[in-house]
């Protein structure tokens, strides 16, 4: 009988959470795995804004894949994938055809501008590792340039953060940190300095409690952060940033950083190959799987997953992506076997949103933490992700191990 090829699509939580899981599960003969990968490491996406605000190099938020495969199970191909042939049961990347027999698709997110003119073409995005160090050495430049010219360009110390959600709240965290060390090594005044979050809802992070919003919005303005919250972006352009402030009222804010955090979609693979889709998730069956698809399961940023009690779908969290990951390693050895495939249910712990290194809000395990134990948790959530992908080993490669 032949042996069942499972292709898994990313390296991301999700993708890399089914390859070490079913590596563990499963023997060499049971089944052909490929890894398919643009990069030949695994970035800590969670980790994206402190490399982009220059508090953590982006090295240290990536690791070799080959670190944690088990080779004698798991093929790497690092390879761009350009599209999806589910009829053909084939991926096709920049590099060959790969057939399939189960496909596991955890392609990660991409940007969404929600059409906003500028934005693309003059907007940052923490997208990747490449394009966090692009933000940081552009910030970097714009303080050294500040410095050396005789008239000042106030613009230049001007960094507008478009999005009060999970992501812009913690970049502005260690951006926070970041600025007295920036103005100490350029020479510049503090007060030059202006960070603005503009945010087009009504709130500021979302479906957190109101009590810790507070407090991260309170500290984040004692370290000079401001925030212009019910005022949508409208348009980006070389000198900066338009925002609404009312019915017929705009703004011009002279900009030379804007980096924008307010959304993501799914990848636009998943809209290319024909999936039915809503902004490039694909709204999962209980078992993971793509419906009408019964051999391609969607983990991570692409899988839309409802919350039957909020009828919200469930944020596209690291949290959740590594569960899913290991759920869909679990499910695919029941296909091998021919079992029952088991639903999936989310086990959320909590949700710790940093404010800096040694601050943080969250809610774990239902109790409402703050401040440097909620830092601390923070930093035990992402060492234990690494645990989970690649052991103890890991951990002291790559670990935050400082605690305080």
């Amino acid at each position: 009988m032949k042996r069942p090829t499972v292709v898994v699509l990313g390296a991301g939580y999700g993708g890399l959470s089914v390859i070490t899981k079913l590596q563990k599960l499963v023997n060499a003969d049971d089944a052909d795995i490929i890894l398919v990968n643009k990069n030949d490491y695994h970035y800590e996406s969670t980790w994206l804004h402190e490399a982009a605000a220059g508090t953590m190099t982006p090295d240290a938020v990536r690791y070799d894949i080959g670190g944690v495969l088990d080779k004698g199970k798991v093929n790497f191909v690092q390879a761009t994938v350009e599209n999806i042939d589910t009829k053909a049961q084939k991926v096709i990347t920049d590099r060959s055809e790969i057939s399939y027999d189960y496909l596991v698709v955890g392609l990660g997110f991409e940007g969404e501008t929600f059409g906003i003119p500028g934005l693309k073409e003059h907007a940052f995005s923490i997208a990747n590792v490449k394009a966090a160090r692009q933000i940081r050495d552009h910030i970097e430049y714009q303080f050294a340039t500040y410095s050396l010219e005789e008239v000042k360009d106030p613009s230049r110390l001007t960094i507008i953060v478009g999005g009060a959600g999970f992501t812009g709240i913690e970049f502005l965290g260690e951006l926070a940190d970041r600025l007295p060390e920036l103005c100490e090594e350029y020479d510049v005044d503090p007060k030059a300095v202006r960070i603005l979050c503009v945010e087009a809802a009504p709130m500021v992070l979302p479906g957190f409690d109101e009590e810790l919003v507070e407090y991260a919005v309170n500290y984040l303005k004692s370290k000079g952060i401001e925030f212009s919250i019910g005022t949508p972006l409208t348009e980006a352009t070389p000198e900066g940033v338009k925002i609404k402030k009312g019915e017929d009222v705009f703004e011009d804010i002279p900009a030379k950083t804007v980096v924008w955090a307010a959304g993501v979609r799914g990848n636009s693979i998943i809209e290319k190959a024909g999936f039915e889709n809503m902004r490039a998730r694909i709204k999962v069956d209980p078992d993971l799987r793509a419906p009408g698809h019964n051999n391609v399961f969607i983990v991570g940023d692409c899988a839309l997953m409802i919350n039957a009690q909020t009828e919200r779908p469930y944020p596209p969290t690291a949290q959740i992506a590594m569960q899913q990951g290991a759920h869909t390693a679990h499910n695919l050895v029941a296909l091998f076997k021919g079992d029952e495939l088991e639903p999936f249910t989310p086990d959320l712990k909590g949700t710790v949103c940093s404010l800096g290194e040694n601050e943080a809000i969250g809610e774990v395990f239902g109790r409402k933490i703050t401040g440097k134990k909620a830092a601390m948790m923070k930093k035990v959530i992402d060492n234990r992700a690494l645990y989970i992908l690649g052991g103890p080993g890991l951990v002291f490669k790559k670990g935050k191990l400082n605690m305080f």
